[in-house]
């Protein structure tokens, strides 16, 4: 009886404690779905009139985007973390934030809500440049009616940089299409089908197609230079869905121009966006998209699945997603 007492007893505490106060910078949607969890957390939209890192004191909980991060100072504001139990990024990258964001509670980023959707763009720009949709294979007139040798994915080698949840559902994919994969990874960790490499010199002297999918660290920033670049199979194909500053734009512009490689499919770039003028507008070898690899027509959905999964998490003392390890940058 005691024991059912006090099982009561906790239960009324719980309901009568003070809800869970969230600072958020997230969209609108967003921000009203989480109002409407269950558990009636007060949801703060903050960041409209004040810097991003000016978070209010009251919070428990912040929720975040990167945007509005780019200019953070140096030192933590007075009284840095305050009372916060727990930070969640609902982006995957957290080389936006500085150093001390990581000195407080656990921080949880959203590695692997746009995996599926970043992999399909991948593979569309694999398909794209093996099968010359953006090369003028469209017929508009019987003059043109004469066939065209294309290329395949089937028995090309398709190089990983980074095998994280986007490099593995990459390689899913490829393995569909009779690729070989290759991979670099940081974490020591491999997947059925993926063959390891030591290096990205040897990833991109192996493979025809070489997808960028690895975090922005301070070991990643410029991997992809002019070295790495001097060495790499005649024709190769990069696709970068990761951040725009892992390859280094001019060396990717002279490599092109000397045939080094053949083609670049870029969805980031740095800085973002160009500036007008910039070469990588009008070079013939490359293709731009605007950071729009993420972007599908569920990825409101999944962003929110993610954010609830982690808050019931939170609520409930369980073990939270994808904590950050800042030393490793990701």
């Amino acid at each position: 009886m005691h024991q059912a007492g006090g099982t009561a007893m906790n239960e009324a505490a719980a309901e009568n404690a003070a809800p869970l106060v969230i600072a958020t910078n997230l969209d609108d949607v967003q921000n009203e779905r989480l109002a409407r969890h269950p558990r009636g957390p007060r949801i703060v939209p903050y960041s409209l009139d004040r810097p991003a890192w000016e978070i209010p004191a009251t919070a428990d909980v912040v929720f975040t985007y990167y945007r509005g991060w780019a200019g953070a100072p140096s030192e933590p504001p007075p009284g840095w973390p305050f009372r916060l139990r727990w930070i969640q990024i609902a982006a995957a990258g957290i080389d936006a934030f500085p150093d001390w964001f990581f000195t407080g509670p656990p921080v949880t980023s959203g590695r692997g809500v746009g995996a599926i959707a970043i992999a399909e763009y991948a593979l569309a720009a694999m398909l794209a440049h093996e099968k010359q949709i953006f090369d003028g294979i469209r017929v508009t007139g019987a003059a043109m009616w004469k066939p065209r040798m294309l290329g395949r994915l089937h028995g090309k080698t398709l190089g990983l940089v980074g095998l994280g949840a986007i490099g593995r559902e990459v390689a899913r994919r490829a393995a569909s299409f009779g690729m070989t994969v290759l991979a670099t990874t940081r974490s020591g960790g491999g997947q059925a089908g993926v063959t390891i490499v030591r290096s990205v010199a040897e990833l991109a002297a192996r493979s025809d197609h070489l997808v960028v999918a690895a975090p922005l660290t301070r070991e990643t920033r410029g991997i992809i230079g002019a070295e790495i670049l001097s060495q790499a199979r005649p024709g190769l194909h990069i696709v970068n869905v990761s951040r725009g500053a892992l390859v280094d734009q001019d060396a990717l512009l002279v490599a092109l121009d000397h045939g080094q490689i053949g083609a670049a499919t870029l969805d980031v770039t740095t800085p973002e966006p160009l500036p007008e003028g910039d070469p990588l507008y009008r070079h013939p070898c490359v293709r731009l998209t605007p950071h729009s690899a993420w972007c599908t027509d569920d990825a409101v959905d999944r962003l929110t699945a993610k954010l609830f999964d982690n808050l019931d998490r939170f609520l409930a003392g369980r073990e939270l997603l994808d904590v950050v390890d800042a030393q490793r940058g990701y």
